[in-house]
């Protein structure tokens, strides 16, 4: 049955690709090339195109405020998904909507709302009405039915993992999702077949030079998100892909059935030819589309026709950082870099930075920058103040049984401290230092050995300060050499391709898949060559310098297996016996409240003492005031004042003065001598009789 290609679009599984179709009734639309953006806008009746790829482009915003934009999926943003209130009514639509893979990104969650109506069968149970769960994969089980593999959010342990297959309905509605995603991944992952999706903005990483303004800038509202794909197809007597817009008004018939696939060519991208079968390799490729940048070792793929690949590998690799005040620059070295590196000192913003950085092979010594003051000093949970160059001795991490000293089973007896050395002279005195301290610690460094890339990954705790001492000779030019500093920060896997040339198959080069995404082939066949003989040729990689958005994307889904640092404490509270202390009756002084020079104040009413912070030469004992007698009183009963402190006194007896007692007041109040008290007003009266002098006369009111 014959369909619009708009329709086509919309029906069809993604996972069912690819597919051919014949072009009932054709269109051809007259126009530059160029104005067509390089998208195949003439096909004619009985045209056969093979199907391979059907691809969002952009995005069509629109807002509650009638605001229509056109998003492209590399806008700077990040969104927040709202969930779908339209109901999947079976788990075949789920699956054929939604792409469903073991990335974190292919699983998505859902609700069931009602129990489906046909029997299940499960490997534990049945899921509860009203449960999340999560799908993690595709199957096909023992008796040949397609079923995905679910697994139960609850909080127990271990989680409770069953099976629905796509047959059975029921009412199955999305959950709540708390990541941000950028656009590219809304339509890779996140699109369902048919359907739009709402979203919230949550983040603009739009730059203030850019040449375009932001369309979203001031818009806070949800946007409901439309996409607008393209196809790409393969057509009979062309080689490169074809590009055609889904909304030409042409009609076509599907019939996979009918025509082998052998019929067309099939261009490839790396990515591609890497998720091939392993037994597809090694095989002869043809270069339909050229790279754009290569570095100059791969230049081959720019030169070559035909080219060997071998086999497709996750290769390990480092992720290296520049350490600089500038914009940084990121690397990624493999194994084989022959460069050597000399360590540089660390910096450690806590001890529980420290801690971290504990290893098996070595003792941490290091120097503190910045005073700490520790208020617990006695006690079980003592822990030591630290002073500017103090120097600690962090010991090796316990890998047996054995205790050490203030550890038990290498791990401190003390949660919130730290146990360590300290180093007076030539002595050593056990101590602790809380782990929440902000000492700001620097590293000494008594290694002067030089370490490989691979030796420092395998003999030190990561990330690790280095600088490459002797630089690698068996490259033109080492990138790595002229940094000033690097910073060692993981190891990763990345796919690569093992790829060669026809004239030198025993010079086989690492290409990444993931950074030359414009490069097509198109597969031959078996290349009969050195793995006959049983042979497999090294391959050589490179030092890759990468840019800020593939680095955040190489670390962004990586599972971090540390535990968060511990919270400082709160405000500490020295235990008292008595949380009122009553301090001794003071001499009565003169009374002021008759001199000339105090006219505001009265003994019948609170006395107000104000003072500049200039002549508090220091702290008196605190007065406590209940916060719902304490008066409010504006700063300009004293005019002239710029920094003032205040104290008020309540109705306090007179022989007796409470000293501190509510630790939650933030107020820090300071008791004022009568004498200070004096000179302040007189110097506030004097400045009074000058402001109202013009030219050595008084005024005259």
């Amino acid at each position: 049955m014959a369909m619009t290609l708009s329709e086509f679009t919309c029906s069809i599984d993604p996972g069912s690709l690819p597919r051919i179709l014949q072009i009932q009734s054709g269109i051809y639309v007259q126009g530059s090339v160029y104005e067509m953006y390089g998208r195949e806008c003439c096909l004619a009746n009985g045209d056969l195109i093979k199907v391979i790829e059907i691809r969002i482009t952009r995005f069509i915003a629109e807002g509650s405020n009638g605001i229509k934009v056109d998003l492209p999926l590399d806008y700077p943003g990040l969104f927040r998904i709202v969930s779908d209130k339209q109901p999947y009514r079976s788990v075949r639509e789920i699956a054929d909507s939604l792409r469903i893979s073991p990335d974190r990104l292919g699983q998505p969650v859902f609700r069931m709302a009602s129990d489906p109506k046909q029997q299940r069968q499960h490997s534990d149970g049945a899921v509860r009405e009203g449960a999340s769960f999560r799908i993690t994969g595709r199957r096909t089980d023992e008796e040949g039915h397609e079923c995905v593999d679910c697994e139960e959010l609850a909080q127990t342990e271990p989680r409770h993992c069953f099976s629905l297959r796509l047959s059975e309905q029921g009412e199955f509605y999305e959950c709540d999702d708390s990541q941000f995603y950028t656009l590219k991944e809304l339509a890779e992952w996140k699109m369902s077949n048919g359907r739009t999706r709402t979203v919230t903005k949550a983040k603009s990483t739009h730059l203030k030079d850019d040449v375009l303004p932001d369309p979203l800038e001031e818009y806070k509202g949800e946007l409901t998100l439309t996409p607008v794909h393209e196809i790409q197809a393969i057509m009979k007597f062309r080689k490169d892909i074809v590009l055609i817009p889904p909304n030409l008004d042409v009609e076509v018939l599907d019939v996979t059935e009918q025509h082998d696939f052998r019929f067309f060519m099939q261009p490839l991208s790396l990515k591609d030819v890497f998720l091939k079968p392993v037994d597809t390799f090694p095989v002869v490729a043809e270069v339909i589309e050229r790279p754009l940048h290569v570095p100059e070792e791969l230049s081959f793929l720019w030169h070559s026709k035909h080219i060997v690949i071998h086999r497709a590998v996750e290769a390990r690799r480092v992720l290296v950082s520049e350490t600089c005040r500038g914009e940084q620059r990121r690397f990624l070295v493999p194994a084989s870099y022959k460069g050597r590196f000399k360590r540089r000192p660390r910096e450690f913003p806590t001890a529980y930075d420290l801690q971290m950085a504990q290893s098996s092979t070595e003792e941490l010594h290091v120097v503190a920058t910045r005073t700490f003051e520790s208020h617990y000093s006695q006690g079980p949970t003592a822990a030591a103040a630290v002073q500017v160059g103090d120097q600690f001795l962090v010991k090796k991490r316990a890998t047996s049984s054995s205790s050490s000293e203030g550890s038990e089973n290498g791990v401190d007896k003390m949660a919130d401290a730290l146990a360590c050395m300290k180093i007076e002279g030539k002595k050593q005195e056990a101590t602790h230092i809380p782990m929440y301290l902000e000492g700001n610690f620097i590293e000494v460094v008594h290694d002067k050995r030089q370490y490989t890339v691979a030796e420092i990954c395998r003999c030190f705790p990561l990330p690790f300060n280095v600088k490459v001492s002797v630089r690698d000779l068996s490259v033109r030019e080492d990138i790595l050499a002229g940094a000033s500093g690097l910073l060692v920060e993981e190891e990763i896997a990345d796919p690569y391709l093992q790829v060669s040339t026809l004239d030198t198959p025993h010079l086989c080069w690492e290409v990444p898949v993931n950074r030359i995404n414009s490069m097509t082939v198109q597969l031959q066949q078996k290349w009969q060559g050195l793995e006959t003989d049983g042979a497999q040729p090294a391959g050589q990689a490179l030092v890759e310098e990468i840019g800020e958005d593939c680095y955040y994307t190489l670390r962004r889904y990586a599972v971090g297996n540390l535990q968060p640092p511990p919270r400082p404490p709160k405000k500490f509270k020295q235990p008292t016996t008595n949380s009122l202390r009553v301090k001794p009756p003071r001499p009565n002084k003169p009374s002021r409240a008759t001199s000339p020079k105090s006219p505001h104040c009265s003994s019948s009413k609170p006395e107000l003492l104000m003072a500049n912070d200039s002549f508090s030469k220091q702290k008196r004992n605190t007065i406590a005031v209940s916060s719902e007698r304490r008066p409010s009183v504006p700063l300009s009963t004293l005019p002239g004042t710029e920094k003032v402190t205040m104290v008020t006194k309540m109705d306090i007896p007179q022989e007796a003065v409470v000293d501190a007692v509510d630790d939650d007041d933030p107020h820090d109040y300071e008791y004022i001598d009568e004498e200070e008290l004096d000179f302040i007003r007189r110097k506030f009266h004097e400045d009074a009789v000058l402001r109202n002098t013009v030219k050595g006369k008084p005024n005259t009111f």
